[in-house]
């Protein structure tokens, strides 16, 4: 099934397309591009065609537009991997964390950067011993009159050596249960008493990062929302993430290439295709639903999880139809570019186990699902 998405999402379909390959063109295409093509020439493009914040409210900059609008231009960009990774936490989550928890101090002090793709950010939020359970972290802001004094560490921090801002999520507290005691703070990125050290992984990425927080000083006005009390706020940014079209089409350079080379007259490849045509049109039906308001609280899970589980037998399926030609493209004297999706196919699938662990893991997905969605009950704890 495919949705009829009428006269003008058509048209901007057709626009997003046409400044996703001019990006392109000017500046390589990149696989899972909202999170490997970092350019920030290419967010002020989005800007200048209010694709930054376009469903943000007007009275904060925004476009006050719908949801589904930025979906339809979002699965362009990312579908011939036009470097949006720039300006893309600001205008996913971040951007809409301030407005709803935010001071208008803040609001006017961060969005207006955010908006015209002149700032980047990072999220300060995974650690060494707190990823899926993001209530076990560690990283303390000890109040010193007027201003945090931030002790400890992140990893998987994206875009740290880059950014102009860490939107860090940290404990103020240590008294009561964990996810009590949590706050989040702005600290910017040049403060005296950050070390960033760059992760590169085994395909080559090196967009993580570790970040160390050695007394880093910052105004105590940085404060976003309720000290103390902002794991509700970090799980509202989380269904943000979890529930966008970057989940379902950062490959889908990778199946476009294996299309041209599969032997489509092989009855076994042509139902390999239709499953994956299938599941791009469920997940696209998914995300819909997140957009327009029509799916239940909580229900993001269950997007993230399908969605990323499909980029895996895409990655997979694109491996299977190039065989040899997945490796004789990613390097050799012919090798094609680092930055053109073809050339990165074998790193792509070998980084493809990424998609159902970045965002939190498929099995916390479906804790999520049943907990929270469904209201089964807990499995009871033995001993």
């Amino acid at each position: 099934m495919d949705v009829d998405l009428g006269d003008e999402l058509t048209a901007l379909r057709c626009r997003a397309r046409k400044v996703a390959l001019a990006g392109v063109a000017q500046h390589g295409a990149f696989h899972d591009s909202w999170i490997n093509g970092y350019s920030k020439e290419f967010s002020r493009t989005l800007a200048a065609e209010g694709w930054i914040g376009m469903t943000w409210p007007t009275e904060h900059g925004g476009g006050g537009r719908p949801a589904i609008e930025r979906i339809v231009m979002a699965e362009e960009m990312i579908s011939v991997g036009a470097p949006v990774a720039a300006s893309w936490f600001a205008d996913r989550q971040l951007g809409p964390s301030f407005i709803a928890y935010g001071t208008p101090e803040q609001r006017e002090r961060f969005l207006p950067g955010m908006l015209s793709g002149e700032t980047t950010w990072c999220i300060g939020m995974s650690e060494p011993d707190a990823g899926s359970d993001l209530a076990s972290l560690a990283t303390f802001a000890a109040r010193d009159g007027n201003d945090w004094v931030i002790s400890g560490q992140k990893i998987w921090t994206s875009f740290a050596q880059v950014a102009d801002y860490c939107y860090l999520i940290c404990r103020t507290s240590r008294e009561g249960p964990p996810h009590r005691g949590i706050s989040e703070i702005v600290v910017p990125m040049e403060t005296q008493g950050i070390e960033v050290r760059p992760v590169v992984d085994m395909t080559t990425n090196a967009h993580f990062c570790e970040v160390f927080f050695n007394e880093v000083r910052v105004p105590a006005d940085n404060l976003v929302g309720i000290e103390g009390d902002a794991f509700k706020q970090t799980m509202r940014q989380l269904e943000h993430e979890r529930g966008g079209i970057d989940r379902l089409v950062s490959n889908r350079a990778l199946y476009e290439r294996a299309l041209e080379v599969c032997d489509r007259r092989d009855p076994m490849v042509r139902q390999a295709i239709a499953r994956l045509e299938s599941g791009y049109r469920l997940g696209r039906l998914l995300v819909y639903r997140e957009a327009l308001g029509q799916a239940p609280a909580g229900f993001s899970a269950a997007t993230k999880c399908f969605c990323t589980e499909h980029e895996q037998r895409v990655a997979d399926f694109a491996v299977r139809m190039l065989g040899p030609l997945a490796i004789a493209e990613s390097s050799g004297p012919d090798a094609r570019p680092e930055s053109s999706p073809e050339g990165v196919i074998a790193r792509s699938f070998a980084y493809s186990p990424a998609y159902t662990i970045m965002g939190g893991t498929s099995t916390v997905m479906r804790n999520i699902l049943g907990e929270r969605v469904l209201g089964l009950p807990r499995e009871p704890k033995v001993g």
